[in-house]
């Protein structure tokens, strides 16, 4: 991932993060078993990053245009704060959270990946674009990451804004002890 200090900057200030889930989360495939049940698959270390993220004080958000069942069992084995689904427009949902929580826009962090996520990505304090995003969304974003959606890039957002935030020894103590 090729960090700017602005990015770095930014990243420093970031109390919540929002997720877009199908291509962010997932690597964005949808897939349906022969009885129509809805399948996706998520990675290990993103599952970590979530763990690290809420052992940081970060708040972390799902907000989705689909709705899925899978995504409220995911959200619930990581106490994801809070889930949005069925959304069209991600950036009200932003301007809702920032009231909510009580929050300016710099404090949040918005990761996505396709056109329905930029209006929310230009209106966060740090705005990230997955790898495999489009290339609108990649022009939208303060940063970038090395990894593609479904494929570890939250855990390697959350590991730069925590060790951005100089919370990494203390996040990550008890993980490197014999």
């Amino acid at each position: 991932m090729d960090v700017s200090q602005d990015a770095l900057e930014r990243a420093k200030k970031i109390k919540l993060l929002m997720v877009d889930v199908d291509g962010v989360l997932t690597d964005g495939r949808i897939i349906f078993s022969s009885n129509g049940e809805e399948l996706k698959s998520f990675n290990a270390q993103d599952g970590c990053a979530m763990v690290l993220a809420r052992r940081a004080g970060l708040k972390i958000i799902f907000v989705t245009g689909r709705n899925s069942s899978i995504v409220e069992r995911r959200a619930k084995e990581h106490n994801v704060t809070q889930v949005f689904q069925g959304v069209d427009d991600k950036a009200d949902v932003l301007k809702k959270l920032l009231k909510k929580y009580q929050l300016s826009p710099k404090e949040v962090a918005f990761l996505g990946d396709d056109l329905v996520d930029i209006a929310a990505m230009r209106k966060s304090g740090l705005a990230v674009a997955v790898a495999d995003a489009v290339p609108e969304a990649k022009e939208a974003s303060h940063l970038v990451t090395s990894r593609g959606g479904g494929k570890g890039a939250i855990r390697e957002v959350v590991d730069f804004i925590i060790k951005s935030q100089g919370k990494w020894q203390e996040v990550t103590r008890g993980y490197y002890e014999v």
